[in-house]
């Protein structure tokens, strides 16, 4: 991270030229990789463990958040599953999580600084940063200035995310870069590395309003962001790709990559998490396969 005094002007990093080619084969080939039997077992048991439940919808009420909350807790009232990492939500409904998940491991995140857009001044993204903050969200998960980033106001990104940054204080901070506007691997890799020198504790692919969400390629450039920033500065940084991954398979996948690339060290939800909510009953009908051979009917597992 760049510290700077107070007068001194963002430099942007010097960062590697990404090998487009190279990156989608290497992730090509984590994907063939399989997990077998109790790998496997540990493997999902460990993927419950790093979801962030999300729901941020217009529609959403205190009885749906509630409702969610109760599945984070505990997935399968049957089974002794771990809980999930974090419950998400919009500004309004961290209040009702908080009351919720008192008391359990499940951390209360919420979406901030006007997301999924940006598009508010500076001062009114920071107020609600600091709102949430105040209304007891654990984790606070933010949108990059993507206009000013695609103008080249490199500064202005590094300066308005360090705002964003110390407006969260203890709070853990997520950047989402919306890798689906960023259109090129050399920009995924850029705006990572800004984000970081900027304070982020994880840096984020997606709000999973935008198409295409997170990908194994662009999730492996910034895995390598981050492998790069820790081999230089020691500083350990989160990784969360998020939205369109479904599948227990693919999320195997996902775990796969970030050992190779990153270590045994990267795999807790303090530095791994994966937002995608509908994943969470395929990990559950996954589990049971490998316990009983067979799957059992879905209408056993709850929509939330």
């Amino acid at each position: 991270m760049q510290v700077l005094d107070g007068s001194e002007e963002y430099r942007p990093p010097q960062v590697p030229s990404v090998d487009e080619v190279a990156a989608k084969e290497r992730a090509s080939r984590l994907a063939t990789r399989s997990i077998k039997t109790d790998a496997k077992v540990e493997g999902l048991k460990m993927l419950i463990r790093m979801l962030d439940l999300t729901t941020l919808e217009g529609a959403d009420t205190p009885g749906k958040v509630r409702s969610l909350c109760q599945k984070a807790r505990t997935p399968d009232p049957d089974r002794d599953y771990p809980s999930v990492g974090a419950v998400c939500v919009y500004p309004p409904m961290v209040s009702v999580a908080r009351e919720q998940l008192a008391g359990t491991d499940v951390k209360v995140a919420s979406v901030a600084s006007y997301f999924p857009s940006a598009q508010a001044a500076l001062d009114e993204r920071v107020e609600e940063v600091q709102r949430v903050r105040k209304a007891g969200a654990d984790e606070i998960d933010v949108v990059m200035n993507r206009n000013a980033f695609l103008s080249g106001e490199y500064a202005q990104v590094h300066r308005e995310l360090s705002r964003l940054a110390d407006a969260s204080g203890e709070a853990h901070l997520k950047v989402i870069l919306e890798t689906g506007e960023l259109e090129t691997y050399d920009r995924v890799r850029l705006a990572s590395q800004i984000a970081i020198d900027a304070g982020a504790d994880f840096i984020k692919t997606s709000t999973g309003k935008v198409k295409p969400t997170a990908t194994m390629p662009v999730t492996l450039v910034m895995l390598e962001a981050i492998r790069d920033h820790h081999l230089k500065t020691g500083q350990k940084v989160g990784m969360k790709p998020a939205g369109g991954i479904r599948k227990a398979k693919p999320a195997l996948r996902y775990l796969v990559m970030v050992k190779e690339t990153l270590g045994d060290e990267w795999l807790t939800p303090a530095l791994f998490r994966i937002g995608a909510s509908s994943l969470l009953n395929d990990l559950l009908l996954q589990l049971e396969k490998e316990r009983h051979g067979r799957y059992y009917s879905k209408r056993y597992l709850s929509l939330g």
